[in-house]
């Protein structure tokens, strides 16, 4: 009897030794994120995991941390590059002068083509940002297409005209960005996402800059009356991991991560087109009065705005400005 309880209890203890090997076996990562969870780029976030850890059977352990829980989103980039957690995700501006190329986005109406931005993840530009990415120390994973069309709310007027933005306190996005506004005389304050809703609540900010599906997830309406739909310039969220982390995954781990980044990049186009147009169908009804570029109206744009952006970008990086900008064309 004696014989058959310690043969129990060895084996009981070999396969709770098990247990505890197979889960320190599991990859974990986290990702961190700015957006709130009813943002549609956390929904493909989340559908990036339920992905990933399928194609890995379990063998990889997502964690999503939205709405800036881990880091504050200027956090997320030094927190990965020095491995406190595995990735992270911000847009393509968010770098300002870190890596000022990336600013080639948000270039006024440079790409807004839909079948453009299809191509952009794997493209030649593309593939240099990701280079200038590594050199910051983050592996770029996936390009998460955000918005093609970009809304300009204010509270007291139609922001219709270019001379409707002379003198006002406009949400910026970076100093590049921001040249083509400070040419039609507005004065861009660049303000993180999160900060925006209260900015424009309490005065600091007169005019709101945001995707249109963000104007409802971030509920822009409650704050503004009037906004002013245009495609503006593109945006991306992209996803970046910790390089040291990356390295350790097997081959098999690394297929997974590309597979499932391949995908949820594919799968955003149609859920990003479809957000938009739920979106301003639901801004009107929430109490905001939309205007939607004319095509004569985003001429006048372009020509105001693009050419001292375009300036500005090549002056800042001379060496890879106009190949990024040819590179975008050539899509």
């Amino acid at each position: 009897m004696f014989k058959l309880l310690s043969a129990i209890a060895v084996t009981t203890g070999l396969a709770a030794g098990l247990g505890i090997a197979a889960a320190q076996a599991q990859t974990v990562m986290r990702i961190s994120h700015p957006v709130p969870t009813a943002h549609h780029l956390h929904k493909a976030i989340e559908a990036f995991k339920a992905d990933l850890e399928s194609r890995t059977k379990g063998g990889f352990k997502v964690e999503i941390f939205p709405a800036e829980q881990l880091a504050k989103q200027s956090e997320n980039h030094p927190s990965v590059a020095r491995g406190a957690f595995e990735a992270g995700v911000l847009t393509n501006f968010t770098w300002g002068n870190t890596v000022p190329e990336m600013n080639v986005l948000t270039i006024p109406y440079l790409l807004t083509d839909l079948e453009k931005i299809k191509k952009f993840p794997g493209s030649p530009a593309a593939k240099i940002l990701e280079q200038k990415l590594e050199a910051k120390g983050v592996k770029n994973i996936a390009w998460f297409y955000i918005t093609r069309q970009s809304i300009f709310t204010s509270a007291k007027k139609p922001l219709v005209a270019l001379d409707d933005f002379k003198g006002l306190k406009v949400r910026g996005l970076s100093a590049l960005s921001d040249t083509g506004l400070k040419a039609i005389g507005a004065a861009p304050t660049p303000t993180p996402a999160p900060e925006v809703y209260q900015a424009l609540q309490s005065g600091v900010l007169d005019a709101g800059l945001t995707d249109v599906s963000a104007a409802v997830s971030r509920r822009f309406y409650e704050v503004q009356k009037f906004g002013t739909v245009a495609p503006y310039f593109s945006v991306y969220f992209h996803m970046f991991v910790n390089p040291a982390w990356y390295n350790k995954l097997s081959n098999g781990e690394k297929d997974a991560l590309a597979a499932a980044a391949k995908k949820a990049e594919a799968d955003m186009v149609g859920l990003t087109e479809a957000t938009a147009e739920d979106a301003i169908k639901t801004l009107p009804q929430r109490g905001m009065t939309i205007h939607m570029q004319t095509a004569a109206e985003a001429a006048t744009w372009k020509k105001a705005l693009q050419p001292p952006v375009i300036e500005a970008f090549n002056k800042a990086v001379p060496q890879d400005g106009p190949k990024l900008i040819e590179a975008l064309n050539k899509l």
